[in-house]
C-alpha cells in the first residue's frame, strides 16, 4: 500500500480497491490470517466484519489487529446492534490506540436473522448517529460533553443499497449519512451497472468516495436466491443464465469472470471511484478477480493504482 493511509488513498484519484474478510466461530484464526495475508498487499483496505448477519463470531477489533499487524490496512466495521454509545465509544478508543484509523459505520442485522435469537438488540443508535458521534469524539470530548485526554481521528464511511425498492428511502438514508460525516460507501451488491450508473449520477452532487460492492457468484444458484431472498440484491437474469450454462465444475470460474469483467467496466467507464470485493469465505480467489478485471498484470500482485492494483 505504498505506506499510504486509507484516506489517502480515496483523495488520490485512484481506482480504490477494498476487499472484506469474515472472522472464525471460535479462536482457530488461521484461515483468517490466511486469507489477511493473501489481501494485504493487494487491496487498499481490508474490512473485519461485525458478528455478520447476527452470527457470534470473533470480533471484529480483533480481526483488525492482525490486519494491522501483518502490515494490512483495516477498516473496522462496527454495528449498533451489539453495544450501547459507552462500548462505541471505548472501542473507538481502543481502536484509535491501535493504529486502526478507518471505521466504516452500521447499524446491524436484527438478532432475529442470527445464531442468538434470545440475545438482547441494543440499537440505542443507528449508523447515522455512530457517524456523528466519531465527529464529536474528533471534537476532544465524548458524548457526554467531557473531555477526552487524547483524541481520535478516524476516515469513517458507511453502506448504501443502490438496487434497494423503492429507492427513494434509501437515497434520503444515503444523504442522512452524509451529513452525519461520511467520507466514504462501500455499496451492496451491484449487478446491474445500468441501475448503478443511474444511482451514481444522483450521488454525484455530493463530495464522497462511493465503491462499488462486487459479491462473488458461485453458482447460478446462489444467484437466484439472493434475488429472491435478500432485499436490496438483484442479480438480471442474463448473469444467471450465463452461470446456469457453465460447464460442470466452471461455475465458480465464470464467477470470477463476471466480476472482473463488472469492475474493468466500472473503471472503464468511470462510473464509481472503486470496488469493494465480498468473496464470502473465498477470499483465496480475490487475486483471480482482480486479474480478470485486468488490475494486476501476471498474476502478480500490485497496489491498486488504477493500473495494475488492487481495491471493501
Amino acid at each position: 500500500m505504498m505506506g499510504q493511509s486509507f484516506r489517502e488513498v480515496l483523495q488520490s484519484g485512484k481506482f480504490v480497491v477494498t476487499s472484506e474478510i469474515g472472522p472464525p466461530k471460535g479462536t482457530n484464526i488461521d484461515k483468517m490470517c490466511h486469507h489477511i495475508d493473501i489481501l494485504k498487499d493487494l487491496v487498499d483496505g481490508i474490512n473485519v466484519t461485525d458478528h455478520q448477519s447476527s452470527v457470534m463470531r470473533f470480533p471484529s477489533i480483533g480481526g483488525c489487529l492482525h490486519v494491522k499487524e501483518k502490515g494490512g490496512e483495516p477498516i473496522l466495521q462496527m454495528t449498533c446492534r451489539d453495544r450501547n454509545q459507552m462500548a462505541l465509544q471505548g472501542e473507538l478508543l481502543l481502536a484509535y490506540t491501535r493504529g486502526i484509523r478507518n471505521v466504516l459505520c452500521l447499524t446491524g442485522d436484527s438478532i432475529v436473522v442470527g445464531d442468538h435469537k434470545s440475545a438482547a438488540d441494543v440499537f440505542e443508535f443507528d449508523s447515522a448517529q455512530l457517524l456523528r458521534a466519531v465527529r464529536h469524539l474528533e471534537t476532544g470530548k465524548d458524548l457526554g460533553g467531557n473531555d477526552l485526554d487524547g483524541g481520535v481521528q478516524f476516515c469513517a464511511g458507511a453502506i448504501v443499497t443502490p438496487e434497494a425498492k423503492p429507492f427513494e428511502p434509501q437515497f434520503i438514508k444515503f444523504e442522512k449519512k452524509v451529513e452525519a460525516g461520511a467520507e466514504f460507501f462501500q455499496t451492496q451488491a451491484v449487478y446491474d451497472l445500468d441501475n448503478f450508473a443511474k444511482f451514481m449520477d444522483r450521488a454525484r452532487q455530493f463530495r464522497v468516495k462511493i465503491l462499488a460492492g462486487i459479491v462473488l457468484l458461485v453458482s447460478a444458484r446462489m444467484a437466484k436466491y439472493m434475488t429472491e431472498n435478500v432485499p436490496g440484491i438483484f442479480v438480471p437474469q442474463n448473469l444467471i443464465d450465463e452461470l446456469a450454462a457453465a460447464p460442470k465444475g466452471g461455475a465458480l470460474n465464470k464467477g470470477i469472470e463476471i466480476a472482473g469483467r463488472m469492475i474493468a467496466e466500472l473503471k472503464k467507464n468511470a462510473i464509481c471511484d472503486g470496488v469493494h470485493i465480498m468473496a464470502i469465505g473465498k477470499e483465496e480467489v480475490v487475486p483471480d478477480i482482480l486479474a480478470a478485471a485486468g488490475l494486476t498484470s501476471g498474476g502478480t500482485a500490485h497496489p491498486a493504482s488504477g493500473k495494475t492494483l488492487h481495491a471493501s
